[in-house]
């Protein structure tokens, strides 16, 4: 494509002026998350809107370096989210410090206890959300003073004095200055530097009740050498450092950084110009291939559908859900309601009623229907029939009685039907699935979402792996698919989740995973905060051969030491950093079968709580939360997809 005016050019000026913007300021001054937690019911439409405001922020901070965004239309789990750079950094410094502080905020959102807020601050940008209307906050019971480390070495009457002026400079000029002010004090061999910055939706009179508090708190530092506050509507900070990105001296610069700013205004503006007429073009396109694709998709499914036994009547299956009645509800997502239903030749199924105007929906239900109907295997959910041709779209599909796996590990009085043998059997069944998945078939299938809320239970307590929206076809002429990531937190493997990297091995991992909670009767809980994940409890256990430890203690012993050790084992080889060195399914079935030789594995990844995350972009069809609510007999029905 070309344009009038050369991006050569604004690149060259970028470079001329980036000397003196060269550090994005990227380093976490303290990352807070609320002590309110979201209700089971709200966690998975929370996380949704969630995402969606995650990825609404970064176009805006492009554009104009602050970003507001509301997603969600119910009070209860609305999510509100702001997000600004500092006014000194450059735009492209600007987008580094953004891109940084989207990977840890996820961390406030762990799987138990699913945090309804939360802040992130680093020394060039911040991030936040939350629950409710923030906007315009100066104050709040969560702001934070943090001090550094190391006391002055010097004149420590001189600088204490340098520091509370600067201080006090910062909170006077800033409110005058549209929010923001950076400067120094020197004298008695010593220089402190100061930066003050309001957020754009704090207007001029609570600005300066927030640097007044600012400047007040952030004298319990002095003498330390460096000083923060974080507070809801502005950051202060001072230090012996210069920090800032200003090639003036002192707070007498304002014209040099004027001009500077004036230069970097003009030069954005016509590059974020351009970038916008360059996007309108590109996602115009895009669009309008989409959209044909979809038509092509839908022709071809209908014209599939209406040839094979595939179809059912709408009024069938209206008439076998009783008209939908709430007494036939198993289940409610994301993508759609799932009702038990008796067809009138008294046949028990599952129907899952999609919501027609999600925009994942042509996608997913072309998964299920075109790539699913024909597979049989004992160890998957069978796709019995569709329905499009009524007001809304049905999926019909057997009914399994013992609901998900979800639902029996993490309730106490379920989890006692799941003995050793039990338990041991679903994780076989769980692999035979997955092994006809990836090397069964004439094309290779990866599901993309195997996790404890997929597999379903029939009445011998069979396992029934559920729920293809997600998965895709694997050509035998690619080593891997580059795609967008989709899935569930916690059950993604690294490779995929930080560079879109998809092969049959992001399978392995996941049911890697599955096989431990299952074994140990605990969630994966690695992105928590607080808690040691279950990988990382597994692995020290490993490493002091005691991995009989870590069984499930509502068995009562009842197992065997040396087959939990190997299932665990197992676990952890499917678990390993690198993909490569994770067995393939039909390997693993012959170990779970066999008695095959299991070599020794090496260190999952993803072990520390404090682990920073790639923040997860998601495609078409979205991230999934994990859910602990509404596990129905068919639960693979119920997993909330995330918001865009």
């Amino acid at each position: 494509m070309a344009f009038p005016f050369s991006f050569h050019f604004l690149f060259f000026l970028f470079s001329f002026i980036r000397p003196c913007f060269s550090d994005p300021r990227a380093t976490s001054a303290a990352l807070i998350c609320s002590n309110r937690t979201a209700a089971p019911s709200d966690r998975q439409i929370f996380i949704s809107n969630f995402l969606s405001a995650m990825d609404a922020i970064t176009p805006q901070i492009a554009s104009r370096r602050f970003a507001q965004v509301i997603e969600g239309t119910e009070n209860s789990s609305s999510v509100f989210a702001f997000g600004q750079c500092m006014d000194d950094l450059s735009q492209s410094d600007c987008e580094l410090c953004f891109a940084q502080c989207k990977t840890q905020i996820p961390r406030c959102l762990p799987f138990q206890k699913l945090t309804r807020g939360g802040r992130n601050f680093l020394d060039g940008c911040y991030l936040r959300y939350d629950d409710f209307e923030f906007f315009g906050q100066d104050l709040s019971p969560e702001d934070k003073t943090v001090c550094g480390e190391r006391d002055f070495d010097g004149n420590s009457t001189a600088f204490k004095s340098n520091a509370v002026q600067v201080v006090r400079n910062l909170s006077v000029e800033a409110p005058k200055n549209n929010g923001f002010f950076m400067g120094f004090v020197d004298g008695g061999n010593s220089t402190v530097y100061g930066l003050a910055q309001c957020w754009k939706l704090v207007n001029s009179s609570s600005c300066r009740q927030c640097l007044e508090n600012a400047s007040s708190a952030i004298s319990s530092c002095i003498p330390k050498e460096e000083g923060r506050v974080l507070n809801a509507g502005c950051y202060l900070r001072y230090s012996t450092q210069k920090f800032y990105n200003n090639s003036g001296s002192g707070t007498t610069g304002k014209g040099h950084r004027r001009r500077l700013a004036i230069v970097l205004a003009v030069c954005s503006s016509v590059l974020v110009s351009l970038m916008i007429i360059a996007s309108c073009v590109f996602f115009g396109k895009r669009e309008l291939a989409r959209r044909e694709n979809e038509r092509k998709q839908l022709g071809a499914l209908a014209s599939t559908v209406n040839k094979s036994e595939l179809n059912f009547k709408y009024e069938t299956l209206e008439r076998a859900t009783n008209y939908f009645h709430s007494s036939n509800k198993l289940g409610q997502g994301g993508s759609g309601s799932v009702y038990k239903g008796i067809l009138p030749d008294g046949k028990v199924v599952a129907i899952k009623r999609l919501f027609f105007n999600t925009r994942q929906w042509v996608d997913e239900f072309f998964n299920e229907v075109n790539l699913i109907s024909g597979i049989h295997h004992k160890n998957l959910v069978k796709l019995l029939g569709c329905s499009i041709t009524g007001p809304e779209s049905l999926l019909v599909y057997e009914y399994v009685p013992n609901k998900s796996l979800h639902h029996h590990i993490f309730n106490v009085e379920n989890a006692r039907l799941l003995s050793w043998e039990v338990r041991y059997n679903i994780i076989v069944g769980t692999a035979e699935g997955l092994a006809h998945l990836h090397e069964e078939l004439d094309a290779r299938i990866i599901h993309r979402d195997i996790k404890l809320g997929n597999v379903l239970l029939d009445e011998n307590f069979t396992a029934k792996i559920a729920d293809f929206g997600l998965a895709r076809l694997f050509p035998e002429d690619k080593t891997h698919i580059s795609t967008g990531i989709a899935g569930t937190l916690g059950y993604m493997a690294p490779e995929y989740l930080v560079r879109g990297k998809l092969t049959e091995k992001a399978d392995v991992y996941s049911f890697g995973v599955l096989v431990i909670e299952v074994i140990c009767g605990r969630r994966n809980n690695g992105y928590d905060q607080e808690e040691l994940s279950i990988l990382q409890m597994v692995w020290n256990l490993y490493t002091l051969n005691k991995l009989p430890e870590a069984v499930d203690p509502r068995l009562g012993g009842r197992f065997q030491e040396e087959d939990a050790s190997r299932v665990l084992c197992i676990g952890l080889l499917c678990t390993q950093a690198s993909a490569e060195s994770r067995p393939s399914m039909p390997t693993v079935v012959k170990m779970l079968t066999d008695n095959a030789m299991i070599p020794s594995p090496t260190q999952p990844p993803f072990l520390s709580s404090n682990t920073e995350l790639p923040f997860m972009r998601p495609e078409n069809h979205h991230s999934r939360p994990e859910s602990s609510s509404h596990s129905s007999g068919n639960s693979m029905t119920v997993t909330l997809l995330g918001g865009r």
